[in-house]
Parts: C-alpha cells; sequence; structure tokens
C-alpha cells in the first residue's frame, strides 16, 4: 500500500547530530584554547578579525578557481551532513526489502507497484520500478551498477573540495602572516610595538593550519565516510531487488543481504578496536 498522507515512510532515515563531529570540535577548540590560557596567554591574542578575514577569503577564491561551480555547489549542500547523520541501518534495510520479496513472492511483483510510490529512497524506487515493469535482470544490474558508480564520482569530487581547502589554508595563512609582518616592518623604530607586531603577523598561520587539520581535512574525510555508507546500502538494495527479480525464497534473500549487515558491524567494530588497542606484553626475561 502507498504511504498514507501525515506518516512516515517506511524506511526513512532520521537525521540525527553527528556527536562525534560536535564533540571533536568542541575538543579541539577547547583544547588548542584552554593550553593558550594556561600558558599565560588570553583568546583575545588570537581573536584577530583580519586574520580570519585573509584565511577564510583566501582558502575559498582558491577553492573556487580549482572547483567547476557545479561540484562546488554540491559540495556546499553536503556540509551539512558532516553534521548530521541521516543513514538507514543495514538491519533496516534488510527488513524493508524482505517484506517486499515476501508481497512479490505472493501475489506477483506487480503488486508491489502501489506500494513502491511511498519509498523515499529515490535508488530503491526507481530500482524497484524497473523490475516490475519487467526489465531483464541483466539490464536492471548494469543500469543500477552504473547509477552507483555515478553517484559514487560526485561524492568523492565533493569531499575533495573541503581536502582542496584543508591544502590551500596554511599556505594562505603563511601568505596573511607576510602581509602582517610588512607592516611590522614600516614601524621598527618602535621596537614595542614591533614585537606585538609580530605576534599578530603569526595569527593567520594559526588560523590556517588549524582550519585544515580540525575542519576541513576531517570533514572531507567524514563525507567519504558517508559515501561508503552510502554505496553499502545502494549495493545491498540492488542485491535485493535481484533476489526479488529471480523470485528466491524471502529467507535466501536475507541470507545473502545479512552479509551486508555483517560487514556494516565488522567495520564499526574495528573504528572501536582502533580506539583502544591493547597494549602489547612485556616480555618475558
Amino acid at each position: 500500500m502507498a504511504a498514507k498522507a501525515g506518516t512516515k515512510p517506511k524506511g526513512d532515515a532520521v537525521s540525527k547530530p553527528d556527536l562525534a563531529t560536535i564533540g571533536g570540535l568542541v575538543l579541539a577548540f577547547g583544547g588548542i584554547l584552554g593550553g593558550l590560557v594556561l600558558e599565560g596567554g588570553s583568546i583575545k591574542d588570537v581573536s584577530q578579525v583580519t586574520a580570519a578575514m585573509i584565511v577564510i577569503g583566501g582558502t575559498l577564491g582558491a577553492v573556487m578557481v580549482t572547483t567547476p561551480m557545479s561540484v562546488l555547489a554540491g559540495a556546499a549542500k553536503k556540509l551539512p551532513q558532516v553534521f548530521l547523520s541521516r543513514e538507514q541501518s543495514a538491519e533496516a534495510a534488510i527488513e524493508e526489502l524482505i517484506g517486499y520479496a515476501t508481497k512479490a513472492r505472493k501475489s506477483g511483483i506487480v503488486s508491489l507497484e502501489q506500494e513502491v510510490m511511498g519509498i523515499p529512497d529515490p535508488f530503491l524506487q526507481k530500482a524497484l520500478n524497473l523490475a516490475i515493469d519487467g526489465m531483464e535482470l541483466k539490464e536492471l544490474r548494469k543500469m543500477m551498477e552504473l547509477e552507483i558508480g555515478l553517484e559514487e564520482q560526485r561524492a568523492e569530487e565533493e569531499a575533495k573540495v573541503y581536502e582542496a581547502a584543508g591544502g590551500y589554508s596554511p599556505t594562505i595563512g603563511i601568505i596573511g602572516a607576510v602581509l602582517g609582518l610588512i607592516q611590522v616592518m614600516k614601524h621598527l623604530e618602535n621596537i614595542e610595538e614591533v614585537g606585538k607586531g609580530i605576534a599578530v603577523a603569526f595569527v593567520a598561520t594559526v588560523y590556517g593550519v588549524g582550519l585544515a587539520n580540525i575542519f576541513f581535512l576531517p570533514a572531507g574525510n567524514k563525507l567519504k565516510a558517508r559515501t561508503r555508507r552510502t554505496i553499502l546500502l545502494r549495493e545491498l538494495a540492488l542485491e535485493g531487488v535481484a533476489g526479488i527479480v529471480e523470485g528466491l525464497n524471502p529467507k535466501l534473500i536475507r541470507s545473502k543481504l545479512e552479509a551486508y549487515a555483517r560487514e556494516e558491524a565488522g567495520k564499526a567494530a574495528g573504528r572501536k578496536q582502533a580506539g583502544k588497542e591493547p597494549q602489547a606484553a612485556p616480555a618475558k626475561s
């Protein structure tokens, strides 16, 4: 049945804050600024609007020169994905596909025609529509695998925009520092002001290196991780639809698709294990 008005479509993922991103940024900035204060410095020492303007403006300008506007616009739209997680679990996707497989086995694949209209995932909706229309499985696979490849390529290009920004911003920070030193050199007669001016000049370098390593490069890697997760779910959906087209028993389809869930669980366990590797036992004498 089609999804009723006012109800959440089956399989729709819910957006929630990415606590890893938010917590990481808070920890990074808190650690840096906290260390500055403990060393006897002040947050005002690194609060330089001019330095921020040089680094952010110069970095964005360099990225715009490097990147086509269509890719740049796509990367800007992906920015919320760094802070928000909107992903369906593999287990939920499997249950959804098994529901379609069970109905198709009992009443025929054409019985899914009305239900497909309520599927929020355009990839799964397109694959099932092609199956309902009677497209041969070989051609269906070829078409949907091409779509997966193009989506992966586009997402990789958008993630590289942030990596490019991470490459440019430290250099732009150095340019900002040099510009500040030029101004300092104009007033060498006042040695006290020279010392303060040099300190202010290097703030641009701090901004450039900090933005690259705390935000731009991690954001690019986060988007790549999101892409890998999305591609995994796309492949899972395609295998499920292929099983439906072949008329396989839903139990057999489930056993095939559970490999994707195990892969997802294995990667998650690997990430957790990487964060708490046990120390090697001391060698016995």
